[in-house]
């Protein structure tokens, strides 16, 4: 082989892994398995190393499953929208076939590594969020903004996944998690549909609370966002964590809970992008609290 046609397949191997990374949208992949990783952690007297790691595999298996059969389903309206054009498939650079099989066996080998090595209420955990996110969740996205509350269901499974994986069992505690990263997600998505709202009508989404960018959104985005506040103090209350914790996440609230409210008070992309932000911080502050918490 020449040295022009190794480089040549150096770079195609490379583009293909790329473009795998985008079909299981790897960095996303990667958050939704830290949620898992460190409510594992909070539910864990001590940490078996193997599971951890079994549970870092399985569940990112799981949601890149999940996430590629979102693309095959979207794969039309993807090429409508300038965010997500050039992913592998509306691009061509990928075929359904492809991105299917990789889907079904990225699935298959997360719930056989969920079950196996952790336990069997974990596998059917990731199993059902898989299921509701691309075949309840995906398709709702173009016929109601009530799509949002569906997909809030599977988006929060992760937190309590990795209860259940650390315990084996649906404890309050492990809904506690879960109702915290449900909630979470409303001024989460709301913010990234607030600044993609021209891409997302164009491809026909309805994901806004009250259908655009308006006072109505805003105002219920803020609604949203002041749950968190109280249901921030529920691990305090439960006695997953002490004092610190809860102080920290108090006021990680308040400062999302501001940041909500700048977004109702100037119904601007800036400030639907500052709280954007503030939701990428927020629930990894909360967890990562509630772990330093436990281990001192």
């Amino acid at each position: 082989m020449s040295k022009f046609s190794m480089t040549m397949s150096h770079r195609t191997a490379i583009s293909r892994i790329y473009d795998y990374g985008l079909l299981f949208k790897f960095r996303l992949s990667l958050l939704v398995v830290l949620s898992a990783v460190l409510a594992f952690l909070i539910g864990s007297e001590t940490v078996n190393y193997t599971q951890l790691w079994m549970l870092t595999l399985g569940g990112f298996l799981i949601t890149g499953s999940s996430n590629a059969l979102n693309q095959i389903y979207e794969r039309r309206t993807d090429k409508l929208m300038k965010r997500t054009r050039l992913r592998p498939l509306p691009d061509g650079r990928m075929s359904v076939s492809e991105a299917l099989i990789a889907s079904i066996i990225a699935g298959l080998a997360g719930f056989f590594l969920l079950t196996y090595f952790l336990n069997v209420k974990s596998g059917l955990l990731g199993l059902f969020g898989l299921l509701s996110y691309a075949f309840a969740y995906t398709p709702l996205k173009k016929v109601t903004p009530f799509a949002v509350f569906v997909g809030a269901i599977p988006g929060a499974i992760p937190t309590l996944l990795g209860w259940v994986a650390a315990t084996n069992t649906y404890s309050y505690e492990g809904w506690v998690l879960f109702a915290i990263q449900f909630m979470w997600q409303f001024p989460h998505f709301w913010a990234i549909a607030w600044i993609m709202h021209d891409d997302y009508q164009n491809a026909g989404f309805q994901l806004l609370p009250a259908g655009g960018k308006n006072n109505a959104s805003a105002l219920q985005t803020t609604l949203y966002t002041f749950t968190l506040i109280p249901l921030g103090l529920l691990p305090y209350y439960y006695g997953m964590g002490g004092k610190i914790s809860a102080i920290v996440i108090t006021l990680a609230g308040l400062v999302f809970f501001w940041q909500s409210f700048r977004l109702l008070k100037e119904c601007s992309d800036a400030a639907a992008k500052k709280l954007m932000f503030g939701s990428f911080i927020y629930l990894p502050v909360v967890l990562i609290a509630l772990v330093f918490d436990k281990i001192h």
